[in-house]
């Protein structure tokens, strides 16, 4: 694992680069190697020379932080004030917020240099980032196989080394299934930890932002600079001052295995879980099998409620406010149906209409009711393990990164790719995905460290073990910015 930010930061630091010559180095690396992987959609070049002139100044004053001039990319369905924000969906053609997300409000203060806005799954909803209507972002590391979703371009600039890291959104893995499928970091942290005002939303109780990185060091060092409580975001909560500790130190660590998590998995991948949690159990943690029955159901569960808050959240794209509109209709009605029918695509059609259906009358009960009686028992029982561990390792996803054009015919196992994932969104934990080795195709595999509510730091620093005593490191992907 290589920490980019901090090495990066180093060197701005001791003037052997500036920020303008480190920001051309990437934008370079962006013109090479984006029209090949089509991690980028939109691209603020100028935007972000300004922001390197910024970070030149702060540096010279004194006034740096460790992401001062530090190149990086945000998720298109982060808004960004002026500057294009589409979801990568027809129906935001063109548009352009006017205030920015705190995430990039902070950032932005600090100095950081925002290349561009990344490909995803339109709306987020998507488990490749096939779904997206600029085309699909190819994974780095085998550009036959996709990144995974919805957060894929961020994975894959990050992997390609065509951004020092990026922020992407977690509603049901959509950061750590990317990250797992690229190689790379990615940690989701706990609901509220991280203000999801600017963030354009899918599902309100589940969305998360959280920092894609090639580290977990340089995650740590993302998530101090966006963490804490905001007053735009009434879901937010204070988090603890001072910088993230990362030690490494595992001794007496109590490390949950639940069965449930490793049902139905590729064998490779629990073998190299296995693996690893051996290599903690070496250094002095200690291994205990816990039981999550519910996990059973968590899946099913995270799309009822997810598609109910994404029916809810995407009726505001009629074409009267903003983004596209139909060209021909024959009243305010038609125009709406005409607009939704043609700007959006057919996943976001599929859940907006299954959301619709849990949501109404006659269905309520049987569904979205339900489904959220069921969240509290998965909850309960997630909580229950933290009683008995300090953590918990599971899969990141079942599978390695899929062929492109897969989920074309097997859009139920695309699905079910997300069923180590979504449980940690259903309880609102902290979670963090990393490689821990590769499968027999060289395709990587990722692993998850879940922690209790607000336990973000803990999480970290258990998954510093690994980075610390380099057990896993991919070969580098040649072609962006090399350190």
């Amino acid at each position: 694992m290589k920490n980019v930010i901090s090495s990066l930061s180093a060197k701005l630091r001791s003037g052997e680069l500036t920020a303008a010559q480190l920001t051309e180095l990437y934008i370079q690396a962006v013109q090479k190697v984006n029209p090949v992987i089509n991690a980028y959609v939109h691209t603020t070049f100028e935007e972000a020379r300004k922001d390197a002139e910024y970070a030149d100044k702060l540096i010279k004053e004194g006034k740096a932080t460790p992401l001062t001039g530090i190149p990086f990319t945000l998720k298109d369905n982060i808004a960004t004030d002026g500057l294009l924000t589409t979801c990568c969906s027809k129906i935001l053609e063109g548009f352009r917020p006017y205030y920015d997300a705190t995430v990039w409000k902070k950032l932005r203060e600090q100095g950081a240099v925002l290349l561009g806005k990344t490909n995803m799954d339109e709306f987020a909803m998507g488990s490749t980032s096939e779904t997206s209507v600029y085309g699909a972002p190819l994974n780095p590391r085998d550009t036959s196989r996709v990144t995974g979703g919805s957060s894929g371009g961020v994975a894959a600039a990050v992997c390609a080394n065509i951004a020092a890291y990026g922020l992407g959104s977690d509603t049901g893995g959509s950061i750590r299934q990317p990250a797992s499928f690229c190689g790379i970091v990615g940690f989701k942290p706990t609901y509220g930890a991280v203000s999801r005002y600017g963030l354009i939303a899918y599902g309100s109780s589940l969305d998360q932002i959280g920092p894609m990185t090639q580290s977990v060091s340089d995650a740590a060092t993302v998530y101090d600079a966006i963490r804490g409580v905001d007053e735009h975001d009434q879901t937010s909560a204070p988090t603890p001052d001072g910088q993230t500790k990362l030690t490494g130190d595992v001794r007496g660590l109590k490390i949950g295995i639940a069965r449930e998590f490793f049902e139905g998995i590729n064998p490779e991948i629990k073998s190299a879980i296995d693996h690893m949690a051996e290599e903690y159990a070496k250094a002095g943690a200690e291994i205990v099998q816990v039981s999550i029955p519910a996990l059973k159901v968590a899946l099913p569960v995270y799309y009822i409620i997810a598609c109910a808050e994404a029916s809810s959240n995407l009726g505001r794209y009629d074409g009267i406010r903003y983004g596209y509109r139909a060209a021909n209709y024959t009243g305010v009605d038609d125009m709406i149906t005409r607009t939704r029918t043609e700007g959006f695509g057919k996943e976001v059609k599929k859940r907006i209409m299954l959301g619709t259906y849990v949501l109404s009358s006659g269905y309520f009960d049987a569904y979205y009711k339900k489904a959220c009686l069921i969240r509290k028992t998965v909850e309960s029982q997630l909580a229950e393990c933290f009683d008995r561990c300090d953590v918990l390792f599971a899969p990141t996803a079942p599978v390695t990164a899929f062929p492109l054009g897969y989920s074309g015919g097997n859009a139920l196992e695309t699905y079910l790719s997300d069923v180590c994932t979504v449980p940690v969104n259903i309880a609102g934990l902290p979670a963090v995905s990393l490689p821990c080795g590769t499968d027999a195709k060289g395709l990587p595999i990722g692993f998850q460290i879940i922690g209790s509510k607000f336990d973000d730091a803990k999480v970290l620093d258990v998954a510093y073990f690994v980075e610390k005593h380099n057990l896993c490191d991919l070969e580098e992907v040649k072609g962006g910015v090399s350190l």
